[in-house]
């Protein structure tokens, strides 16, 4: 996806505007860089959208904030997360950027994110609020809020200076009954301009909605295609979506097409402006959870972290070139590769969305999908479906392709129980370092270092603050060796029924590559 939250420090911003030179590399490139040729500086500036979490009136909503010690970062700054304006139809949207709360040094504690409610989307927009919802605390300790009901809006957050690189926030919802009832967590997403999500669906039984957040003062107009078991659907409906300046809009995809589909890619571009987007998934009988967007289309597909105990998988997945490919499935597990009996190829149609169920391929121990194709390479993006349960006692994940882990990467609002981290290394071995920070309310971090063989998945029991109290973060750095790919899954049983949700583990992106110079780029002045 192309990141565009991201900002350089002072002399790289001005030295970009002047030469073009500064660059948004892969963090991977750190330290590897031709003497002399670049420099790797923490970002200044991150921004990230929250969608509105459910519509759900027993919905109970928790946040976790969390930014990771970096070394060269500055020295002070500020972040929050506020309400977003309400679906469209609400006031100019242009945000009270003066309205900062005592706590702006981001040393705030807990916050209660109740703002202003959400539209329903069938009337005009409602007063939105201005005051922060969330405040980060320091470099290294999480912050929690917490909401309630179906009024929860959407978020909006800025993070500039320390709290920039590397800043994450968590939103996790337990829903107690009803359709999509279970637990949903989702990464809340920096903006974009293009998002992929195979594993949408308009059947009987889901009901599914992209939402779409706009973080600007002015509005973004977007356009969101379906692709099935046949190719593209049919509709005019998707075409030129307004999303209003700072406001959240959902989209029922069902409205979207004349007919029900079980197995749906939806493509979300943006004509102007940027928005973040994320599917919101809610079946009848296998409860919900956040389908986050898969990664760029790429010739192979890395889908980390299936639980050990799911009973049941899905693949989909979806090619948007012509030509067609066939797919080889590979399964990394704890011994390594292996190539799951019955499926060791998939075929894909060009422009069509093809399904796959594989059952329960993991057979109880830690997994990892591995994609790749032999001859021609044609981009491709997928996902799967996880279920856990049985006998109607169901929940329902999903686990989007994973873009690789090649610095840092953290996952927030873990436990002393029911987290788990899973770590494959596809092709050569690597070593990592995870560091549980310290919790919201107390506790001291830890780290420890693992090697991840080649080919095979690890899950990992996390390593637990001493001391904790509240939640903590858990924060991967790749040392050495091949390419890591991760995930980390939470767990909660309500009433018989095992809940799960699992966030992917991609690069951070908290260091920009920036060109060294002997000029003085402080005299530097625009053309």
């Amino acid at each position: 996806m192309n990141r565009t939250t991201l900002s350089l420090i002072a002399g790289a911003a001005a030295l970009a505007a002047v030469t073009g030179f500064a660059a948004l590399d892969a963090p991977g490139a750190a330290g590897t860089d031709p003497a002399g040729a670049a420099a790797r500086l923490p970002v200044e500036r991150t921004t990230l959208v929250c969608p509105a979490p459910s519509g759900s009136d027993i919905a109970e909503t928790s946040y976790t904030s969390f930014t990771p010690v970096t070394q060269g970062a500055a020295g002070d700054g500020k972040g929050r997360l506020q309400a977003a304006a309400e679906e469209s139809g609400t006031d100019d949207g242009k945000s009270d950027s003066k309205s900062d709360s005592k706590d702006d040094d981001g040393d705030g504690g807990k916050s209660d994110s109740k703002g202003s409610g959400k539209s329903d989307g069938k009337n005009g927009g409602k007063k939105k609020a201005a005051e922060a919802a969330l405040q980060p605390k320091a470099p290294g300790t999480p912050a929690t809020g917490d909401t309630d009901g179906a009024d929860a809006p959407a978020l909006i957050g800025t993070a500039e200076g320390k709290f920039a690189p590397g800043w994450t926030v968590q939103q996790t919802s337990e829903v107690a009954a009803g359709a999509g009832r279970g637990l949903l967590g989702v990464n809340c997403t920096a903006p974009d301009t293009e998002f992929w999500f195979p594993g949408a669906s308009t059947a009987a039984s889901r009901a599914d909605y992209v939402h779409l957040t706009n973080p600007d003062d002015s509005a973004a107009v977007v356009d969101i295609e379906l692709y099935g078991k046949d190719g593209a659907v049919k509709s005019e409906v998707g075409e030129g979506i307004t999303v209003a300046p700072r406001s959240s809009e959902p989209v029922l995809l069902s409205t979207l097409a004349d007919a029900a589909q079980d197995d749906l890619t939806v493509h979300v571009s943006v004509r102007s402006g940027r928005v973040g987007a994320a599917v919101q998934a809610l079946d009848n009988k296998l409860g919900g959870d956040w389908l986050a967007a898969s990664a760029d289309p790429a010739g192979s597909v890395v889908l980390p972290g299936i639980p050990k105990d799911a009973t049941d998988v899905r693949l989909i997945a979806f090619t948007p070139a012509d030509a067609d490919t066939d797919l080889k499935v590979k399964l990394a597990s704890p011994s390594g590769l292996i190539t799951p009996a019955g499926h060791e190829t998939v075929h894909l149609k060009g422009g069509t969305t093809t399904a796959v169920d594989l059952g329960d391929v993991t057979r109880g121990e830690a997994g990892s999908l591995v994609l790749t194709q032999s001859a021609q390479s044609v981009p491709v993006v997928a996902a799967l479906q996880v279920i856990r349960g049985k006998s109607g006692k169901q929940e329902t994940a999903f686990i989007p392709a994973a873009g690789p882990l090649a610095a840092r990467a953290t996952a927030a609002d873990n436990s002393a129980e029911g987290a788990t981290l899973s770590l494959t290394a596809p092709t050569a071995t690597a070593q990592v370092k995870v560091t549980a920070s310290a919790g919201s309310e107390g506790g001291t971090a830890v780290s420890k270092t693992y090697t991840i063989k080649a080919g095979t998945t690890q899950d990992i029991a996390p390593p637990v603050p001493a001391g904790l109290k509240g939640t903590y973060a858990l924060t991967v750095e790749r040392i050495s060796g091949g390419p890591v790919y991760g995930a980390r899954a939470l767990t909660a049983t309500e009433e018989g029924v095992p809940g799960v949700t699992v966030q992917t583990l991609p690069d951070d992106r908290g260091t920009v590559s920036v060109p060294h110079t002997d000029e003085d780029v402080s005299v530097l002045q625009k053309p």
